[in-house]
């Protein structure tokens, strides 16, 4: 599933016991929980990336209470993925859409994130599912041509990258908030899609957009750890009513080859 993440390699990484080698000889251990870390060190900008251990706890728990449900049903009804279909997500962070999404249609899922903690999170959840530590931004240490489906729910969206390493008419879902996502606490926000679409439409042609809006309700504990997961957060956050929403591209890579 892997390829080599080291700068002029990137040949196919094999499993052997505990790690993965390329045929350069390039040996990655295999953490305890299941997950490779592919990250280089001119890769990082910080010496522990991405979203900390309290984050990451705190965004899983808001899933298990059922909060993020609604938005999950979108992301399933659009993806359209089958049994045996190969789908991975950048920026995953601890796994919940691609691991969730692997596990009710059978397909093979995969996961990249500059976050050890919540790849090691990620890993230990959904098992099922192969996870690597790696910034999607520089590389997705997948091989050329080998998905059937990218996601990029409120991720990053590397475009040459997604399209390398989807196969010719594959699917890319992205997602990004929608204008009422948090409008309790932030106001209204900006309608995304126009831009998003304009960013991916070098390589991918839009096929659908779907925006669902939900409400919750959050306790005291709730919104402890909503204010752990989300950046920056405007205003103050008090137990009731919150909105989250979020707007959906589907859009299929263009078989013409992408224009650098």
């Amino acid at each position: 599933m892997w390829i080599c993440p080291v700068r002029g390699c990137q040949l196919e990484l094999r499993p052997r016991p505990r790690r993965w080698v390329c045929e350069s000889d390039h040996s990655f251990d295999v953490a305890r929980e299941g997950y490779v870390n592919l990250l280089q060190p001119q890769d990082r900008r910080a010496k522990a990336p991405g979203d900390g251990r309290e984050v990451v706890a705190a965004r899983r728990r808001l899933h298990e209470r059922g909060i993020t449900r609604g938005l999950f049903e979108a992301v399933l009804e659009l993806a359209d993925a089958r049994r045996g279909d190969r789908i991975a997500e950048a920026g995953c962070g601890e796994g919940f859409y691609v691991g969730t999404l692997a596990g009710q249609t059978g397909a093979h899922g995969a996961g990249v994130d500059i976050s050890t903690p919540a790849i090691e999170a990620a890993a230990r959840r959904y098992p099922e599912c192969s996870w690597a530590v790696a910034n999607a931004d520089r590389m997705l240490p997948l091989p050329t041509g080998s998905l059937d489906l990218a996601l990029s729910i409120t991720g990053r969206r590397p475009l040459g990258e997604f399209y390398r390493v989807l196969r010719p008419g594959g699917g890319l879902l992205a997602g990004v908030p929608g204008p009422e996502d948090l409008i309790e606490l932030r106001g209204v926000g900006k309608d995304r899609r126009e831009s998003v679409l304009a960013e991916l439409g070098a390589g991918f042609a839009c096929v659908e957009t779907k925006r669902v809006t939900t409400h919750v309700r959050l306790d005291a504990s709730a919104v402890g750890d909503l204010r752990l997961a989300i950046y920056r957060p405007a205003g103050v956050i008090e137990p009731g009513e919150v909105t989250l929403s979020l707007d959906l591209m589907l859009l299929r890579r263009r078989d013409a080859m992408l224009e650098t």
